[in-house]
């Protein structure tokens, strides 16, 4: 659409096969999607695209259509050809063909398979369909109002919609629930009286082989159907779902299913009724198992109405010790969704140990990258190498994360109706490398950000070297001017933008850092804390059992220490704290310095968006400096030893 930016498919990246002849092969709605895509880039560039036999540079072939995903790629005497068994699977060979841009046109390449590494990779939208008068249009959204929703109504913008799902087919991402995960009343009556909006929805998003899925609430039967009850284990609530599905499948005959937040932060679920949550994720894989849907059940289940007195109650163990007992339980087309870490979505936090311990549970990993903690969108924060790291992590011995999400990969959404899609322009790179990790989660994220950079702002190399040093170590810059050692939760409450120290310390949440005047941190261990060390495989239980094991960024996650304590780094723990504190500034006003250098190299109005946003996050940056090395210091009384200026 126009005045829209197009993020990583400008008309310039489909140049080398715009120019080029092309012969696609095969039939069927995503074939003439392939084929719709190779024609506007010809009619744009001068080349040309056939269906009939003849000599090509560029050959698109769909080899029957058995629903799989997977391509191979080769080149040889001249002529480049992707070849797949499903049709998803020869739209990822065109877009693999795009990233590679013209060096898809050069040499020989022996045919290689290309698969997902997991069947279902997954945005969460937690878009509201009426505005809520706290959250507003879109619960954590930073880039503007809802792609869908407007003012209690469907936007009725299909076009936009279609575009948005161009752009996660093109980094690999192919299921989006389309509301917000807390269901409110106007939410809930999309699964019945008003499904024909969410089918104009899918119908927008179907051409890019996007599957669409709807967050329901648990109490359905009562708030919708009149039932006494929502009990997983009636009949009359049974035959009420299994009902309710019919009815959205046929309308929406490839809907992908439900995503259900339940027992948690005050929605509805089977808690009430003295039923497990396997008891009610199973209920609705009963009702969508008949049309091959998926339950996404929700492991975000913690009590937050804690006193902060009582240290030995911990939201850390709270999914853990909810769900472990009910491993093995859970029907084949249920999903238990576990958040990466285990308190939600902090700069710094390690890997959930709930990930490595239900073997007989499907589980998918959710991120974030709406970046609710990390900046919302004002700053730079790419979070690329926290992900990489998360996938990475050998949870169990045996198995990374990445291997152990079996139920897939999910994110929660960072997009809104802003022209640039993120807000902060930079923010795109989040989406695009969520989708290219989830379809690869042992890619290496650098070159992901090189792919991003290369398609959305070309390939001058100034421009790029540029690019990815504001880009490449913004997580841990973010990190240095923000919470320190994996503390977490030092925001202003409810928002959740800019420091406060203290704001959840007392509160009913569960966020504690235990500050006083010897020292900081929780004490998690199982010798004397709260025991959630010991709910991880070894090794990391005896590594985060350890204060002389236990990293030096997750040191305050796991334990209470002085401010004198020595980190592994040969830095007292108040010291890490004046120095990162300081750097992270520091780092900041470099990475200002050097987008304004860029600023003949980078579209006027996407410059200019970005360095607002940079002012923003200078001054945000230097707040969060003094708010947390003045607190510690009055906390502590512990000088800076190289006497800088703190209030």
């Amino acid at each position: 659409m126009q005045g829209v930016d197009p993020a990583w498919l400008p008309d310039v990246a489909f140049r080398p096969i715009g120019t080029r002849r092309t012969l696609i092969r095969g039939s069927g709605p995503l074939v003439d999607t392939v084929h719709g895509e190779v024609a506007a880039a010809c009619d744009r560039f001068g080349g040309t695209v056939s269906r009939e036999p003849g000599s090509y540079e560029l050959v698109l072939e769909l080899a029957g259509d058995d629903g799989s995903e997977g391509f191979e790629y080769g080149r040889r005497d001249g002529c480049t050809t992707v070849t797949a068994s499903g049709a998803r699977g020869l739209l990822y060979g065109l877009f693999h063909v795009v990233r590679l841009g013209e060096s898809a046109f050069h040499g020989d390449t022996q045919p290689a398979a290309h698969e997902p590494a997991s069947g279902l990779r997954m945005l969460d939208h937690w878009d509201n369909v009426a505005v809520h008068p706290v959250m507003g249009q879109v619960e954590r959204g930073y880039a503007g109002g809802s792609l869908f929703w407007e003012d209690g109504r469907a936007r009725g913008q299909v076009q936009r919609v279609r575009q948005y799902g161009r752009l996660l087919a093109a980094c690999g991402i192919n299921a989006v629930a389309v509301n917000n995960v807390n269901v409110h009343a106007a939410e809930a009556r999309l699964l019945t009286d008003r499904v024909g909006e969410v089918a104009d929805i899918a119908a927008a998003l179907r051409p890019y082989g996007i599957r669409t899925h709807l967050s329901v609430t648990f109490a359905a039967p009562m708030v919708l159907g009149g039932l006494p009850t929502a009990d997983p284990l009636e009949e009359s609530v049974r035959a009420w779902w299994a009902g309710a599905a019919a009815r959205v499948y046929a309308v929406i005959p490839d809907f992908g299913g439900f995503v259900v937040k339940a027992d948690s932060e005050g929605q509805p679920g089977p808690f009430a009724y003295g039923r497990t949550h396997a008891d009610g994720a199973n209920m609705l894989a009963a009702a969508l198992e008949p049309y091959g849907g998926t339950v996404h059940w929700r492991a975000f289940v913690y009590d937050h109405r804690q006193d902060w007195r009582d240290r030995s109650t911990d939201r850390a163990r709270a999914a853990y010790d909810h769900f472990v007992p009910l491993d093995g339980e859970f029907a084949d087309n249920a999903v238990l969704q576990v958040k990466h870490g285990p308190m939600d979505f902090q700069v710094r936090e390690p890997v959930s140990p709930l990930i490595g311990a239900m073997a007989g549970t499907r589980l998918a990993v959710e991120f974030q990258a709406t970046q609710e903690y990390t900046g919302q969108q004002r700053h730079v924060c790419w979070l690329g190498p926290m992900w990489s790291e998360v996938l990475r992590f050998g949870i169990d011995g045996e198995s990374t994360v990445g291997g152990s999400a079996r139920g897939g990969l999910v994110a929660v959404s960072n997009v809104g109706d802003d022209p640039f899609w993120t807000g902060h322009p930079l923010a795109q790179a989040n989406l695009y490398t969520f989708g290219r990790l989830a379809w690869e989660p042992g890619a290496d994220p650098h070159r992901v950000l090189d792919e991003w950079i290369g398609l959305t702002f070309g390939t001058a190399p100034g421009l790029r070297a540029g690019l990815r040093s504001v880009l490449d170590g913004s997580w841990r810059t973010y990190e240095k001017y923000t919470a320190p050692l994996g503390v977490g939760f030092m925001v202003q409450p409810g928002h959740h933008y800019g420091p406060s120290v203290d704001g959840y310390e007392y509160s009913p949440w569960g966020t504690y850092h235990f500050a006083d005047r010897e020292g900081i941190g929780v004490d998690r261990s199982v010798a004397s804390g709260t025991g959630y060390a010991g709910q991880y495989a070894k090794p990391w239980a005896e590594v985060y059992e350890s204060v002389e094991n236990c990293p030096d960024e997750l040191l305050l996650f796991f334990h209470h220490v002085s401010y004198g304590h020595m980190l592994h780094s040969g830095k007292t723990v108040i010291q890490h704290i004046y120095d990162t504190h300081f750097e992270g500034v520091e780092e900041v006003e470099a990475a200002r310095d050097v987008w304004a250098s860029l600023v003949d190299l980078v579209d006027p109005a996407r410059h200019a968006r970005v360095a607002e946003r940079f002012e923003e996050q200078l001054r945000s940056a230097r707040e969060w400096r003094d708010q947390i090395n003045s607190y510690f210091f009055r906390k502590s009384g512990v000088p800076d030893e190289r006497g800088r200026t703190i209030y």
